[in-house]
């Protein structure tokens, strides 16, 4: 089970993984983004995901690093 530490707010209908890293301050750049994505060390959603531009949308859950964050879409 992922306890969620925290509820990152987007305003649009989706974000990229690798953006949603950075936002939730799980990566310092895009590149620490990739490699980290590239390297198997990021869930979505329970599983593996080594797609960086893994579109996410609300309710998706990114855990990495002992973290985990949900996307909350704000959009209409």
């Amino acid at each position: 089970m992922v306890i969620i530490t925290e509820k990152i707010k987007i305003d649009t209908p989706f974000i990229r993984l690798d953006s949603f890293l950075k936002l939730a301050g799980m990566a310092l750049t895009g590149g620490q983004a990739k490699v980290v994505i590239q390297g198997g060390e990021v869930n979505v959603d329970g599983g593996i995901c080594t797609a960086r531009g893994k579109k996410l949308v609300s309710g998706c859950v990114v855990s990495y690093n002992g973290e985990s964050a949900e996307v909350a879409c704000t959009a209409d």
